[in-house]
């Protein structure tokens, strides 16, 4: 079952590639913040109506939830606007390579930490390495 899951994973990444392309190109078009509005707008709605019929959950909680749980609206709203903007300039390709090599860095503080309600890991060698071998990418494809 976990093999799905890092599918899964991959699926998404593959995903972000297609969407900061396509919105780097609409950011020409009708304008950086407009592509992202559009964005959000589009994906309000398709939720909508996918929570109106599949939804389990309770956004009534969202009054009682604690405000950092609620920040993620507003990080996905500068994650995306930033890569409309970075896309058209270092390509797809950097400006991935570069998100995920933030995603590591931080994700390690963030189980390094224990922060966000996340379980603890230990920063190791391994983890060290890895984000070092992408930095270097990152600069070979400079």
């Amino acid at each position: 079952m976990k093999i799905w899951t890092y599918l899964l994973a991959l699926l998404a990444g593959v995903s972000l590639s297609v969407e900061g392309a396509i919105y780097g190109e609409l950011g020409k078009t009708i304008g950086k913040l407009e592509s992202t509005f559009y964005n959000f707008f589009v994906g309000a709605i398709i939720l909508g109506i996918v929570v109106l019929f599949l939804g389990k959950g309770s956004l009534s909680y969202t009054f009682q939830a604690p405000k950092w749980e609620l920040s993620g609206g507003v990080l996905g709203t500068i994650y995306l606007t930033i890569l409309i903007i970075a896309i058209p300039i270092v390509g797809v390709g950097i400006a991935m390579i570069s998100v995920i090599i933030g995603q590591m860095a931080m994700s390690m503080l963030i189980e390094h930490k224990g922060w966000l309600g996340s379980s603890a890991a230990s920063i190791n060698k391994e983890k060290l390495i890895a984000v070092t071998l992408m930095t270097i990418s990152l600069l070979l494809i400079f």
